[in-house]
């Protein structure tokens, strides 16, 4: 029998990954209802990708459907609430990034899970992409050596009229600029990759947009193997790229791309004396694609157990994020160990007080 599936909002993402995606899972699956705020782009998707019903919200659908997954491809002020509606109707959920606006919201959403399901996972699509896949097992088998210098660049723009959308660039609505919505892949593919992180320092700038929130980020990152990585996310880079640098004991592996890349965006340079030729991949899988984590949370669910951790966790990351905004609002080195959840900065990415942080990272700006 196939897994019933429904999808909350119908826009450009669910439209150009969500759909097609699911329809190359064949008769594993079954879109059977959509739901968005916008009823003409719900009916739209409906008739476009067969859908049979559509719902004018997600607890009507819920009520009358009862799936067995629920996909999210909603803003991020929406993932916490229907996130856990989903999780108590007994579904499965599937969320695009961000996961939440915070670190407690993570943390709420996980509670509603079961022992035995249902259990939520996260869209972080890069760290499926094959070059990265075998990048993990000669880490994991130590063939690279100690990895010792890294860098992870989201370098994209993103003109004024992007932040027009009525929920951008608000502290309340999006959770934070090019650090929360943009550069968080790259940074989740870092951590996929390097594990975790022990300190950060970091600054922000609001140098160009209209926002609330920085339009440019820059950090140092110390991970607990003792390996230093500089990060910088922004929304002003004209010549867009996207780049993760790991410089290991025994050789250099280097990424360029932009929303998505594929064996032919990495170059691998050995070190001196080393032989790398048993180091590329078996096959290519492409990153520009939500069909790797879709299947992972699919097979799952047939087995009946927690989704793998590679669609599972999403909170380290998320983590990092916080973090980054902790430091450049409190201007010092932020230990992973504070982000506890007394701490302001678990709560919001601007901290206690979101005008006070706006004025903070505005104080830091090219503008007139």
């Amino acid at each position: 029998m196939s897994i019933r599936v429904a999808i909350v909002g119908t826009g450009g993402i669910a439209r150009g990954q969500h759909f097609p995606s699911l329809a190359a899972l064949g008769d594993r699956v079954v879109i059977v209802a959509v739901t968005d705020t916008d009823p003409a782009s719900a009916r739209s998707a409906a008739d476009e990708f067969g859908v049979p019903a559509v719902y004018d919200d997600l607890p009507g659908l819920l009520a009358a459907e009862r799936p067995d997954v629920v996909v999210l491809a909603t803003p991020p002020i929406a993932h916490r609430a229907q996130a856990i509606a989903a999780l108590d109707a007994g579904a499965w959920v599937i969320s695009e990034k961000p996961p939440t606006l915070s670190l407690a919201e993570y943390d709420e959403i996980a509670e509603h899970e079961g022992e035995n399901g249902p259990f939520v996972s996260y869209i972080f699509q890069h760290r499926f992409g094959s070059a990265a896949m075998r990048l993990r097992e000669l880490i994991r088998d130590g063939e690279l050596g100690r990895a010792l210098v890294a860098q992870c660049n989201t370098l994209w723009f993103r003109p004024p009229e992007y932040l027009a959308v009525p929920w951008r660039g608000k502290w309340q609505t999006e959770g934070g600029g090019p650090t929360m919505g943009l550069g968080i892949h790259q940074m989740d593919l870092l951590l996929s990759l390097l594990g975790d992180w022990s300190e950060i320092s970091a600054a922000m700038a609001t140098l160009d947009r209209e926002t609330e929130m920085e339009d440019v980020a820059m950090a140092t990152v110390r991970f607990e193997s003792g390996a230093m990585c500089s990060i910088t996310n922004s929304m002003l880079s004209p010549r867009e790229s996207s780049q993760v640098r790991i410089d290991f004991e025994r050789g250099s592996f280097e990424l360029e791309h932009l929303y998505g890349y594929d064996n032919d965006n990495w170059t691998v340079t050995p070190a001196t004396g080393v032989d790398g030729s048993g180091w590329a991949p078996a096959e290519n899988v492409s990153s520009n694609t939500h069909l790797p984590p879709f299947a992972s949370v699919i097979d799952a669910f047939e087995r009946g157990a927690r989704p793998d951790p590679l669609v599972a966790e999403g909170r380290r990351t998320l983590e990092l994020v916080a973090a980054m905004y902790k430091s450049a609002l409190e201007r010092r080195t932020v230990a992973r160990a504070e982000l506890t959840p007394e701490d302001p900065f678990y709560r919001s990415m601007a901290g206690a007080d979101p005008a006070a942080a706006t004025a903070a990272i505005h104080a830091n700006t090219l503008r007139g």
